[in-house]
């Protein structure tokens, strides 16, 4: 889990930074790195995408993953605890919600933790280097992976605000685990399952450039996460039958 802990160290140092220094950035220019951060994570999923051999099995995944994730509840699970470490440590909340009587879920803190956290964890990075961290100790790919995320926490901390720090807690939990199963997990994913399990990801990446960077609709992204288990399961289907 060597990789993990430098990932978790870099989005905490990266988000420090950003929180310190943030202040001094004109909000202009805060809002045009999201927003180039924003269209870079849209476009690095539509390359993820293209990775598909069948894209409908990235269709199928998405649909089911979709039905999954709205029948467990994981995107208001993930607003849930993140208002609980809104109320918890920061100081500069929302006003309260006037229906609910509780911090927004569109605050700046629960925004900040909804938003690093979704972005830290997809990708084919996140999966490949824990594996591969987990089997040979070679935590190379996660050290990449944490550089770009350090950079991210920088611009992310400076708009967004404390809640990006606490998005290293799903990075420690999803990296570690993947890490810890390793071996079991590379004698099960094939290159066929890689391959959609990578483009699904993908398509959820442009989700939360769309959604929670760009903002120009509102997607519950969280909730088709369980897609990323779904297309594998879909192509270890299918080889069954030979299709």
């Amino acid at each position: 889990m060597t990789g993990t802990f430098i990932n978790v160290a870099a989005i905490l140092i990266g988000g420090t930074i950003g929180l310190f220094f943030g202040a001094r950035i004109p909000e202009r220019f805060k809002n045009t790195v999201i927003a180039g951060m924003g269209l870079f994570t849209t476009a690095l999923g539509l390359q993820m995408f293209f990775k598909s051999e069948n894209s409908l099995i990235v269709l199928g995944a998405l649909i089911i993953g979709a039905l999954l994730g709205e029948w467990i509840g994981i995107e208001d699970g993930l607003q849930t605890f993140g208002q609980m470490l809104e109320k918890r440590f920061s100081r500069d909340t929302d006003p309260l919600d006037e229906t609910q009587g509780k911090p927004g879920s569109n605050s700046k803190f629960v925004r900040g933790f909804m938003v690093a956290s979704l972005l830290f964890c997809i990708g084919p990075i996140a999966i490949l280097g824990s594996i591969q961290d987990g089997l040979t100790g070679d935590y190379k790919l996660l050290a990449v992976k944490s550089t770009l995320d350090g950079f991210a926490s920088i611009a992310f901390a400076s708009t967004l605000g404390v809640g990006v720090l606490f998005a290293s807690i799903p990075i420690l939990i999803y990296q570690g685990g993947v890490s810890l199963l390793a071996s079991q997990l590379n004698s099960i994913i094939t290159a066929p399952m890689m391959a959609e399990m990578t483009a699904t990801g993908g398509i959820l990446l442009m989700g939360v450039g769309v959604s929670n960077l760009l903002e120009i609709k509102k997607i519950r992204v969280g909730n088709f996460l369980p897609a990323l288990v779904v297309a594998p399961l879909i192509v270890w289907v299918l080889s069954l039958f030979k299709i």
